[in-house]
């Protein structure tokens, strides 16, 4: 019983598309016909039995030619020979010799009731394996793998969903949506499925369609929060800020203890100038997201909306603390150069405003207003 072992990085293995593999020449040689059994990991506590394949050919070669075929060197999963001959001389560091021969083994998947040992679950080994991927944001590897997961059930809602939500971080809004409308045909009262076709509709430009899925998850459940947030977000986006107003707040009846909503609250504030209720949703988001990594977002906010009341000393403290989390943005920099303006401090304003520049030659106002300081002092 011949048995092949992988590492976890060929993802083509359990996509299809890999029926190829290179091996060190056996002293009993694989030959067509041949049952194999194939592992992930075989060593590891996360051991996996991939498949059971019959090998359809077996070719010999000697490394010297190996590491000449770029086309055999890319079916092995590298992008060129000299990555493959790289790897191989580290794999195998006493068999590279220019007549070490080397075993070019091509197979083909037995399906699992045609397997002679322990039987899996292919979709749920290929599922897990997307959704660990996807978690790690590896949504071109993830992708693959839910799609690979959905020839065993191609109406499995998760899977679908999950592709969706996969296409749509790579940014393949029409192809997400696809995704989930097959989904809802299979569950049309999924409330989270509405909404995140919603999302990809915002993403592909069409908010008045979004804000019509996102009605369509709210009216299946109205105390859903991610629902309610992101009807906020299209309602913003379509210059709605009251009605968006009072998505955030029902929200924040629900929970009174989000630190997001309340940001989000202060920039709906911000835009209908109400400043000082601006600034205590602010404040209350800072106070709750304390205890966890600070925002430089909403430091750079609240300085904002205290430089739009004229508290310029309490304004600079909040860029301060923006600068302190996020150094590299110039837009932070500027906010910084106008409170130390309005506090006549040109010279400190004019070395923020060339710090703006120097991050963002094309911050267009930060070159102005750093000019309007040199004439100052």
């Amino acid at each position: 019983m011949p048995i092949l072992l992988f590492g976890s990085s060929h993802l083509e293995l359990i996509t299809g598309k890999k029926t190829t593999t290179i091996r060190k020449l056996w002293k009993k040689p694989l030959s067509p016909g041949d049952r194999l059994h194939c592992y992930w990991n075989l060593i590891s506590k996360e051991r996996k039995k991939l498949f059971e394949a019959e090998v359809t050919g077996v070719e010999i070669m000697e490394f010297k030619d190996i590491i000449k075929d770029d086309d055999l060197a890319r079916e092995e999963g590298f992008e060129s020979a000299a990555e493959l001959e790289a790897e191989f001389r580290k794999m195998y560091p006493d068999d590279t010799s220019d007549d070490s021969l080397f075993q070019i083994i091509r197979f083909k998947k037995y399906p699992v009731d045609k397997w002679e040992g322990e039987k899996i679950d292919e979709k749920a080994l290929i599922t897990k394996r997307a959704d660990i991927l996807f978690d790690s944001g590896r949504f071109n590897d993830s992708v693959m793998c839910y799609t690979a997961a959905l020839r065993h059930d191609p109406d499995d809602v998760y899977l679908l969903n999950k592709r969706g939500d996969n296409l749509s971080r790579l940014g393949k809004f029409d192809e997400a949506i696809k995704n989930y409308d097959k989904a809802l045909e299979n569950d049309p009262e999924n409330e989270f499925i509405w909404n995140n076709k919603a999302i990809a509709l915002l993403n592909s430009n069409k908010p008045e369609e979004a804000l019509k899925c996102n009605t369509k998850a709210l009216k299946i459940n109205k105390a859903n929060s991610a629902v309610l947030y992101w009807r906020g977000f299209i309602l913003e986006m379509l210059g709605r800020f009251e009605d968006a107003l009072k998505c955030y707040d029902k929200i924040l009846e629900i929970e009174p203890e989000n630190p997001d909503v309340w940001n989000a609250k202060g920039n709906i504030l911000t835009e209908l100038e109400r400043t000082e209720e601006a600034l205590t949703a602010y404040d209350k988001a800072l106070e709750l997201c304390l205890e966890e990594s600070p925002d430089a977002s909403t430091w750079n906010r609240k300085g904002n909306a205290l430089l739009e009341l004229g508290r310029f000393d309490e304004a600079l403290n909040c860029y301060d603390e923006a600068l302190n989390l996020d150094s590299k943005n110039d837009i932070i920099w500027s906010n910084k150069g106008v409170a130390l303006m309005e506090l006549d401090e040109f010279e400190k304003a004019a070395e923020c405003f060339n710090r703006a520049i120097l991050i963002n030659p094309a911050n267009e106002d930060a070159r102005v207003l750093k000019d309007e300081c040199l004439e100052n002092y």
